[in-house]
Formats: C-alpha cells, sequence, structure tokens
C-alpha cells in the first residue's frame, strides 16, 4: 500500500491519494483520495479490498506513513493474521512497485498541475485507475495489462502472441534475427528478495 499527495486548487492544500497495489500483477486492487490522512480510512479501504476480492494478502507493504503505522491499521492486520511490512527509513527504494505505480500516475499527459477540488480528484483518480489496471500494458509484466496477470488471462494472451509471431517469422524470416517469442510473464514478484540480500558465503582455502 502507498500513499501520496495531490497538489489541490490553492497552494498549501493538497489530497491525500491512497493505492493499494498487488506487486505480482500489477492491478490496483483499492484506491481512494481523501482530503486529510486518516488511519480509520486505511484501515476501511484495506478492508474494502480483502471484502471486494475474496483474499486476506499474506503480507501488506507500506510506507511509515502515519496512517499505516498506526495502532489502529495494525491491530487490524493483525486480527486478520497479515503480517505487517514497512519500508526502512530513508530507503527510498523500498517500495519500488508503488513508487513506480505512483510515478506513471503523476508522468500522465493530462495529470493535472493542480486538482481544483476533492471530487475533481478522485473522478481523474477513478479513471486513471480503470485504464491503468485494463488498458496500460507493463514492461516488468510481459506487456500484458494488470487486469489481465490479476485474473489470469495473460498465459493464453500469451499463447496468442507466441503465434502469431511464428506465422510472421515463417512468412518473412528474412525480417527477424532470430525465431521470435514475446516476453515472459515472471513468475513471482519481491520487495527485498531475500535471495538477493543473502551474503555470500566465504570459503577458508
Amino acid at each position: 500500500m502507498t500513499f501520496g499527495t495531490l497538489q489541490g486548487p490553492a497552494k498549501g492544500v493538497w489530497f491525500h491519494g491512497y493505492v493499494i497495489l498487488d506487486i505480482y500483477s500489477r492491478y490496483v486492487v483499492g484506491h481512494t483520495v481523501e482530503a486529510a490522512e486518516s488511519a480509520a480510512r486505511a484501515e476501511e479501504l484495506i478492508r474494502e479490498a480483502i471484502d471486494r476480492n475474496g483474499i486476506v494478502p499474506h503480507t501488506v507493504h507500506a510506507d511509515r506513513g502515519t496512517s499505516m503505522t498506526s495502532k489502529q491499521v495494525s491491530q487490524m492486520l493483525l486480527d486478520l493474521g497479515v503480517t505487517r511490512s514497512h519500508s526502512r527509513p530513508r530507503v527510498s527504494n523500498d517500495n519500488p512497485f508503488s513508487e513506480s505505480q505512483f510515478r506513471t500516475t503523476k508522468y500522465q499527459p493530462d495529470y493535472p498541475e493542480r486538482f481544483g477540488s476533492l471530487t475533481h480528484a478522485r473522478e481523474w483518480m477513478e479513471a486513471f485507475v480503470s485504464h491503468y489496471n485494463h488498458v496500460h500494458r507493463h514492461s516488468g509484466i510481459g506487456y500484458h495489462t494488470p487486469a489481465s496477470v490479476h485474473f489470469g488471462t495473460a498465459e493464453l494472451v500469451r499463447e496468442q502472441r507466441a503465434a502469431t509471431l511464428i506465422t510472421a517469422y515463417e512468412q518473412h524470416p528474412e525480417r527477424f534475427n532470430r525465431r521470435p517469442a514475446p516476453p515472459k510473464i515472471p513468475q513471482q514478484a519481491w520487495i527485498n528478495d531475500p535471495a538477493r540480500r543473502r551474503e555470500p558465503q566465504q570459503h577458508s582455502s
């Protein structure tokens, strides 16, 4: 879960965006924009996402905002048996999937310099999330949409792409350096992969 600020209609006015992201599929499973950061709203959003998707996640990773480190949210996750994970202080890449998603949000061509109202911010975010989930093709998941990976249709789409590429190769092999294949879909997604953090073993001679 990530938290970001959006500029409001006047200097010093900010709205607060919450996004719950499935890091494997990059699918946004829950989001909201609020006038102020709120532990109660963060708890409610997490519960809504769980009820809507019918799945209790193993782990929720979040930044160290006051809402996500609050006793209210912590106790709710504990009651649900969900492991809590937080970005380390002053480590900017500890939540790379959410950081990437929020960066994609702010680099949209129609992203406003300022939002005219809370309603404006919510409507824009709703439209963006729909596009991001169902239209945007993400390089990190083999150029599929998050929805396709999340709901299990990506492998079929990949097979169809492979068939199209094979046909193109057989008809015009001179156009290719090698037999083409669509990108693979990653089988795992990690925040701070323990295999990469493992210290290399030292061998004595």
